[in-house]
């Protein structure tokens, strides 16, 4: 009996410790499944967290692109615009060629009907005035400027470029015995007026390559240095024009607006192609009085207006 019981005794200790046993195993299966649950939900989470941050990356990836072609369409916006300015820009700056020089032959011819206003000895206190007109006709005209006067009104030479017009020369001094001291002065003249005008239009490679002698071309006690003058300034890429219509303005002091339209007349005569003589200086306010009526009169007449933009090219 006391086998058995010990045997009893033994099965019952062997049985509870199987049962301790594998209740510690059912644990650990337990433990164990909800560890790997909590690996799967930490995994899960994981690629749910790297899924989002592909996704965002391909967003930023996305939004850089399109920031990238914006920027790529601004700039090519922006180098449009700026080469069009560029463009207008170098539009206003003559250029001399021998298209140029062969339609500075012939400025006196047309087959059809062209007017050309052209001012000297401006700028002054008169200018505006006739800016504000031309721009009202819209009309393009041409101003031969003394150096001196573009170096006290810089402001009204640059009105008169951005707005379209021909700025030409007309020597620096206006004193007939220093321009014509000699060929060099004449040019030396030129190129001090054209060194105010780049100043006063902010365009430093601007050359006008047109000069008009005051007082003309040819004739006169300097006649001699004219014609050698001429040469000199062609071989420097420098034209000359004088014209074959006039207003009178500079003829008298008593001007009125019916003697300027009835020179006019009588100097266009039956003309195609007329360059016409005024002048902006500070006392031809009669002729700043008169340029509507000289406009309303060349227009009914079929004239088409020009600047010499339109010949040196």
């Amino acid at each position: 009996m006391k086998k058995n019981g010990n045997i009893y005794q033994l099965t019952k200790t062997t049985g509870w410790k199987n049962l301790a046993l594998n209740k510690k195993i059912k644990t650990q299966k337990v433990l164990i499944i909800i560890f790997l649950l909590i690996i799967m939900i930490v995994l899960i989470l994981i690629m749910q967290n790297i899924l989002q941050i592909m996704q965002r990356n391909q967003q930023y990836k996305k939004y850089e692109t399109q920031l990238s072609l914006l920027h790529k369409q601004e700039e090519e916006k922006q180098a449009e615009i700026e080469a069009e300015k560029e463009r207008i820009r170098q539009e206003k700056i003559p250029k001399l060629t021998e298209v140029g020089k062969e339609n500075m032959k012939h400025i006196y011819k047309s087959d059809t009907k062209r007017a050309f206003l052209t001012f000297d000895d401006g700028p002054s206190s008169v200018t505006p005035t006739i800016l504000d007109i031309l721009k009202q006709e819209n009309v393009p005209a041409t101003f031969f400027v003394l150096g001196s006067r573009v170096e006290a009104m810089p402001e009204i030479v640059k009105r008169m470029y951005e707005e379209g017009h021909y700025i030409a020369n007309h020597g620096y001094s206006h004193v007939y015995s220093s321009i014509y001291a000699s060929p060099q002065a004449v040019l030396d003249e030129y190129n001090k007026c054209n060194e105010a005008v780049k100043k006063a239009i902010q365009v430093p490679e601007y050359q006008s390559h047109l000069f008009r002698f005051p007082g003309g071309s040819s004739g006169g006690p300097y006649a001699t240095i004219k014609t050698e003058s001429i040469k000199l300034l062609e071989e420097n890429g420098i034209l000359y024009v004088d014209w074959n219509a006039l207003t009178g303005d500079a003829e008298k002091n008593d001007l009125t607006i019916e003697y300027e339209i009835t020179r006019l007349q009588q100097t266009i005569s039956n003309r195609n192609s007329v360059v016409v003589l005024m002048h902006d200086a500070p006392t031809k306010k009669i002729t700043a009085e008169a340029l509507p009526q000289i406009i309303s009169y060349m227009k009914q007449q079929g004239y088409e207006f020009k600047n010499f933009y339109e010949i040196i090219k």
